[in-house]
């Protein structure tokens, strides 16, 4: 609940009290006392220090571990006009102009951040192509930095290393993303990008969790656009078969395509392997073989 302000002098109450924006004080409206002072700002945080004050642009970009220098590094401006507005003369422009090279140069002078622009910028592409969230890309950064830190990197290719960052993220947070998904938004090969998130693993002493099979499912049914019932029937079936622990080992995209096919053909429906097979980015001789052990195992046959 809300705390009510009265005036210490007059028992003023608050819905007559005058906010000063710009001392921070609370001043009574009757008799001029100051009742609270040092407000907590609770608007828009402005950061420009021009003259003017109804030029309200933000300046500045927000720290980032995505960009190379953490957007902490300065850029100087091309207005070409001094402190009080004035045009600065020839002779100044050309200096200020070869200060902005060297400025600019200045920004990738060591191995590190040009290596960091490389990989960052194949992370803001498959940030596009994968519709990945902000807290993806920062801890995938965040990763990638530590990676580099330990020089991990050398010997391998930039892109490849980043996009395996980017798996263990996504298994990290829960992400349904697959290794074969990202190889082709990145145009990596698998076996490539498996080896490196295998090494990172064992040297960062990472613990990945495993897979979530129900958003497998999830995420095959809304490829076929299977209804929510047979969602549901299928999420029950994986249950008991995570009861079972029989499915250690096995492709989750695989198993999780198996159960929704053994789980239509309980309800009475038909659907061709090919069409979960496609789905699930497996074979139909997996869909098939991994449905034949279902059934063996839960005794449907």
């Amino acid at each position: 609940m809300s705390k009510v302000i009265t005036c210490s002098t007059c028992n003023n109450k608050e819905n007559k009290m005058v906010t000063d924006t710009v001392s921070g004080e609370l001043v009574c409206s009757n008799c001029g006392t100051v009742v609270l002072d040092s407000i907590e700002e609770i608007g828009k945080e402005w950061t420009n220090f021009k003259d003017t004050e109804t030029d309200k642009s933000r300046t500045g970009m927000p720290f980032s571990l995505a960009v190379h220098d953490m957007n902490l590094s300065t850029v100087i401006g091309k207005t070409n006009k001094d402190s009080t507005g004035q045009l600065i003369d020839s002779g100044m422009q050309a200096r200020m102009n070869r200060l902005r090279i060297w400025d600019s140069r200045t920004m990738f002078r060591d191995s590190s951040s040009r290596n960091f622009t490389t990989a960052f910028l194949l992370l803001n592409r498959l940030k596009d192509k994968l519709g990945l969230t902000p807290s993806v890309v920062e801890k995938t950064a965040y990763t990638y930095r530590k990676v580099q830190e330990v020089g991990l990197i050398r010997g391998r290719t930039i892109n490849a290393v980043l996009v395996a960052c980017l798996y263990i993220t996504c298994r990290e947070l829960g992400v349904s993303r697959t290794i074969d998904e990202l190889a082709e938004a990145s145009n990596i090969r698998k076996k490539a990008i498996a080896k490196i998130y295998r090494e990172i693993v064992f040297h960062l002493q990472r613990k990945i969790p495993q897979v979530n099979c129900f958003q497998c499912i999830d995420k095959i049914a809304n490829k076929i656009e299977l209804s929510e019932r047979t969602i549901r029937h299928a999420r029950d079936l994986m249950k008991k078969v995570l009861e079972q622990e029989f499915s250690a080992g096995k492709d989750p995209m695989g198993f999780a395509g198996a159960v929704l096919y053994v789980s239509l053909q309980l309800d009475g429906k038909t659907i061709r392997q090919i069409d979960i097979a496609e789905a699930a980015g497996v074979t139909e001789v997996t869909i098939r073989n991994r449905a034949k052990d279902l059934k063996s195992q839960l005794h449907l046959i």
